[in-house]
């Protein structure tokens, strides 16, 4: 798995966050069997490093009445790609961009409050893009596996 390039402390560490970032020093030492101020140092440093970048809640949408989240796949032209990226960065519905491999150069996915939100932003903000040659779109139906707290 992705955390092999840390030690093994620092491993359980990071699958204890993961599992509950509100986990207390104390409780995570006990787990791994170090002191809570032990814990803290090695926390600390992993957050200096930048490889915990910070510490959030995380939404199902799915469990909130009228959401949906959807999936993008965008095939923009190179020179249109910078300007393309902003327009979506700044929408609040968006939720997170990823520059990819393929003929489809943005991942996008998004989650908005109703059906009409999201066809709002079709049509507002998508279908204008510049350089958008074809896009999809797949709507999540169900939440199967997903992994907290991890940046792929």
């Amino acid at each position: 798995m992705f955390l092999e390039g840390l030690n093994p402390l620092d491993q359980k560490i990071v699958r204890l966050l993961i599992q509950n970032a509100r986990s207390s020093y104390s409780e995570i030492g006990k787990q791994v069997g170090i002191s809570r101020v032990a814990v803290k140092a090695r926390i600390q440093s992993l957050e200096q490093q930048g490889i915990i970048e910070s510490y959030t809640t995380i939404i199902n949408p799915q469990k909130i009445s009228g959401a949906v989240s959807c999936y993008f796949e965008m095939e923009i032209l190179p020179d249109a790609l910078a300007e393309a990226t902003n327009i979506l960065e700044s929408n609040e519905t968006i939720t997170q961009i990823y520059r990819v491999t393929g003929k489809n150069k943005l991942h996008v996915h998004a989650v908005a409050s109703s059906s009409e939100e999201m066809e709002l932003l079709l049509q507002k903000v998508i279908d204008p893009l510049p350089g958008l040659v074809r896009y999809s779109c797949n709507v999540i139906l169900s939440r199967i596996k997903d992994i907290k707290g991890i940046r792929l």
